[in-house]
């Protein structure tokens, strides 16, 4: 989904040459250090990062700096804004005019690389060799792989959560609502004419109405496609999930329609029990941002409230096999055309010296997906849960939230999924993202206007619609 507040309208065309370059050292364990190359040698690279709001792109400097300090391979950063991203990528491949790597890209971007033949996925595999393939979570690096291919080097992640009061919660005896039942009996019980007991967006057009149904849906083995490249989307268990999903919003939640608006606004004013957001809340929900904060009763006095008394569930099961939940992995990918050894000591240097620094542009938007630089190590993870929530602040994760929270939100890479990619139907996922079928249907069964399995069947003809036109 896009940035929240507008920021993914932001747009800023950067261009930042920078001196930088590094020698080939070892860490006592016989991993790679700060790699680094000989002052003397010319040569430079080009670096595309998806990231366009200004603080970034400038810390994004300094981090290349720190870089560059070590001395002589010149990088120039180019910031692309994300709606512009498959426009700027054809065009470049098509005058020959590649970057040497691209970053800040979302598991749906790195397949459209893919299927341009445009990734070097031997460098990429070197990458994660040379730090570690075992530092890294197994489930990032299955996102990332097609046919035993790396198509990129997971770098971080962001997850949709279940938010929920914890006090509300103990208070009614109620069990964490990581399942169809513990959510259904939760929201049955806590939901009244001053509270909510489920907030979820349901608002068609919004990818965000998509993301939070597939959060709920993927735990009941509701897939847009199965094994074998079908659309599967009108199948008993997404029929199931619709189901479940429109009873939540018309018996147990907000009246009229939702989107990441009103969600947010209900769980902060105290007004919802349970809300569907991705982790980009928690800086809010810490208080610590002027243009969002919580106001809860009791957030007046204490505005640390809401944050000490939140929980969050990343996977989630109904009648599937396994719990999941819908998240995003945002990767580095060593493109086709670059000078292969510079990018890929480049991108080992922002998975391991410059790692903590990258993350902490965002940390409520950049969970690490690297604990540490061994396997048993963690101090990757450690940084994370000391970092500033907001920008040039000194409130960190840690001191805002339970170690319970942080935890869990670590871990729930290990359960992020998302329709099509690892299925090798990224493409569909994509192109689907223009109409949104799935809103829509979401959007008339949670008003009324539908029956799941009429609404199921009706997007799962658009999806094959789509699918048509893409020559499959």
């Amino acid at each position: 989904m896009n940035r929240r507040r507008g920021l993914g309208k932001a747009v800023l065309a950067a261009a930042v040459s920078l001196a930088t370059g590094f020698l080939v050292g070892c860490t006592p364990d016989g991993g790679p250090s700060v790699p680094r190359i000989e002052a003397s040698d010319p040569s430079g690279i080009t670096v595309w990062t998806l990231d366009t709001l200004p603080d970034r792109v400038a810390k994004t400097k300094e981090i290349l700096k720190n870089f560059a300090d070590a001395g002589g391979v010149q990088v120039d950063l180019v910031s692309i804004p994300a709606h512009r991203f498959s426009q700027t990528l054809t065009s470049s491949a098509a005058s020959g005019d590649l970057p040497d790597i691209i970053g800040g890209i979302t598991l749906g971007n790195v397949r459209t690389v893919a299927a341009a033949n445009l990734i070097n996925t031997d460098a990429n595999a070197q990458v994660i060799s040379r730090l570690g393939e075992g530092t890294w979570s197994p489930r990032s690096l299955e996102l990332t792989r097609e046919d035993g291919r790396q198509l990129a080097v997971p770098g971080s992640s962001w997850q949709q959560v279940l938010y929920y009061r914890k006090d509300l919660f103990a208070k009614a005896g109620l069990r964490v609502p990581d399942t169809y039942g513990a959510i259904k009996a939760a929201a049955e019980r806590l939901h009244g004419p001053q509270l909510a007991g489920f907030a979820a967006a349901n608002k068609a057009g919004q990818l965000v109405t998509q993301q939070s149904f597939q959060h709920i849906a993927q735990g009941n083995g509701c897939e847009m496609t199965d094994a074998r490249n079908r659309v599967s989307f009108d199948s008993p268990q997404c029929v199931g999930a619709l189901r479940f999903y429109r009873d939540l919003l018309k018996n147990h939640s907000l009246l009229g329609l939702q989107d990441t608006g009103t969600v947010r606004t209900a769980y902060f004013a105290g007004k919802a029990a349970m809300a569907v957001w991705p982790t980009f809340m928690l800086d809010e929900l810490a208080g610590l941002r002027s243009d969002a904060r919580p106001n809860c009763p009791e957030c007046s006095a204490d505005p640390g409230f809401l944050a000490r008394n939140t929980g969050v569930v990343t996977g989630i099961l109904g009648a599937g096999d396994a719990h999941a939940h819908f998240g995003e992995v945002s990767s580095w990918t060593i493109t086709k055309d670059s000078d292969t050894e510079h990018a890929r000591q480049l991108v080992e240097y922002l998975m391991s010296d410059g790692y903590a620094d990258w993350l902490a542009m965002a940390p409520e938007e950049r969970l690490p997906v690297r604990a540490g630089k061994t396997v048993d190590s963690t101090e990757y993870a450690d940084a994370w849960r000391s970092m500033p929530l907001a920008t040039g602040g000194k409130e960190s994760l840690e001191k805002m939230f339970r170690q319970d929270v942080l935890s869990g939100l670590l871990d729930g890479v290990k359960e992020i999924q998302q329709w099509g990619i690892v299925g090798a139907r990224g493409d569909l996922t994509g192109a689907a993202i223009n109409e949104l079928p799935i809103a829509k249907a979401v959007n008339e069964v949670t008003v009324g206007q539908a029956d799941p399995g009429a609404a199921v069947r009706k997007a799962a003809a658009s999806l094959r619609a789509i699918q048509a036109t893409m020559g499959h």
